[in-house]
C-alpha cells in the first residue's frame, strides 16, 4: 500500500542538494519496491520515487550557492514521492525554457537508461537497426526518440494494434504486435534476413534465445530487466558463429560518480536537442501526489503510453 505521511524535511549533505519537488516520474522499480521485490540501495530513502523535477532551496558543502532558486530534473536513487527531496548536485540538470516540470520529471530514469545501455554499453551508432522491447513503455518511447535523433532504424514490439500505431506515430519505424505475430520472423522479414545490430531486452527469461536469433553478426544484446524471468536457455553456438556480445546492467545501485558522469555526457550530447525542443518525453497521464496507488495501477494495467507522472505543483513553474 502506498501512504501519504509526514516526515521532517531532509537536509542536504555535502555535494548534495534539496529541491521542492514540482513532479515524479513513475516507474516499475517503484511498484517492485512497494511489493517488496526491489529494495532500495544502502543508504537510499525508503520513499519511492527514482526521477524529479523542481527548484533547488538549499545546498550542501561543496555546492555554489548559484544554484539555489535553479529549476532542475535529477536522477535519485530513491525519494521522488514528496514535496522535497534529495539529489545529488552532479545527477541534476536544468531546466530549459519550453520544457515543463511535468516533462523533465518524466526524463531522468529512462535517458540516464536508454543512454547508457543503447549507446555507451551497445555501441548503437547511426546507421543501426535496433529492436526494443515495450516499445510504448516510458524506456521504449526515449529510446524511440534517442534513435530518431541519433540515425537509429527502431523496430519495436507492442501488445496491441494501437499501440504499436501509436509507436510508429512516435517515430518507430516499425511496429510488431507479438500478440499477433512470432516477433523474431516479422523482424528478420523487415531487415531481409540480416537481423538488427542491437536489442535492448527488459523481457528477459524465454525471451533471450529468441533474441539472439533477431541479432546480425556482430550483434550486441543488452539485458536491462528480466519481466519474463531470471534464467534461459541458450544456444552458445550462435553466439560464436555470429560472434554476438551479451551484456546488461542496472542503475539504480551504481555510484554518484557514475551517474555524474553520465549526466555530464547527456548535458553535453543529449540536452542541446532538448532545449532546441527536439526531444520531448511522451506523456501518458499525471496524478496527485495523494492518487500514487491509481498512478501505479494504471502501470500494473498495461495501458498507458508513455510516462506517467506525479504531480505535486500546478503545471507549469
Amino acid at each position: 500500500m502506498l501512504r501519504v505521511v509526514e516526515r521532517p524535511v531532509p537536509q542536504p549533505a555535502r555535494d548534495e542538494v534539496l529541491i521542492r519537488v514540482a513532479a515524479a516520474g513513475v516507474n516499475r522499480p517503484d511498484i517492485m519496491q512497494r511489493q517488496g521485490r526491489y529494495p532500495p540501495p544502502a543508504g537510499a530513502p525508503s520513499v519511492p520515487g527514482l526521477e524529479l523535477s523542481g527548484t533547488i532551496v538549499a545546498a550542501g558543502a561543496g555546492v555554489d550557492a548559484s544554484a539555489l532558486g535553479q529549476h532542475v530534473c535529477a536522477l535519485v536513487a530513491g525519494g521522488g514521492y514528496a514535496e522535497y527531496a534529495l539529489a545529488p548536485f552532479g545527477q541534476c540538470l536544468p531546466i530549459p525554457h519550453g520544457l515543463s516540470m511535468v516533462e523533465a520529471a518524466a526524463m531522468p530514469e529512462t535517458l540516464f537508461t536508454v543512454w547508457t545501455n543503447l549507446f555507451e554499453r551497445a555501441y548503437a551508432t547511426a546507421g543501426d537497426v535496433v529492436l526494443v522491447h515495450g516499445g510504448t513503455s516510458g524506456i521504449g518511447t526515449m529510446a524511440i526518440g534517442l534513435g530518431r535523433l541519433f540515425g537509429l532504424t527502431v523496430i519495436v514490439t507492442a501488445g496491441s494494434d494501437a499501440k504499436c500505431a501509436r509507436a510508429v506515430e512516435i517515430g518507430a519505424a516499425h511496429a510488431i504486435n507479438y500478440r499477433d505475430a512470432d516477433y523474431v520472423a516479422e523482424l528478420l522479414r523487415l531487415t531481409g534476413g540480416k537481423g538488427c545490430q542491437v536489442v535492448l531486452d527488459m523481457v528477459g527469461g524465454d525471451y533471450l534465445p529468441r533474441n539472439i536469433a533477431c541479432l546480425a553478426e556482430d550483434g550486441r544484446h543488452v539485458s536491462i530487466a528480466v519481466q519474463r524471468g531470471l534464467t534461459a536457455e541458450i544456444a552458445i553456438g550462435q553466439i560464436m558463429m555470429k560472434r554476438l556480445t551479451l551484456t546488461g546492467s542496472t542503475l539504480r545501485g551504481r555510484s554518484v560518480e557514475f551517474k555524474s558522469l553520465v549526466a555530464d555526457e547527456l548535458a553535453r550530447t543529449v540536452w542541446p536537442h532538448v532545449r532546441e525542443g527536439r526531444l520531448r518525453p511522451v506523456i501518458d497521464r499525471c496524478f496527485s501526489l495523494e492518487d500514487a496507488p491509481a498512478a501505479h495501477a494504471r502501470m500494473e494495467a498495461g495501458d498507458h503510453v508513455g510516462k506517467i507522472v506525479l504531480e505535486l505543483e500546478p503545471a507549469g513553474r
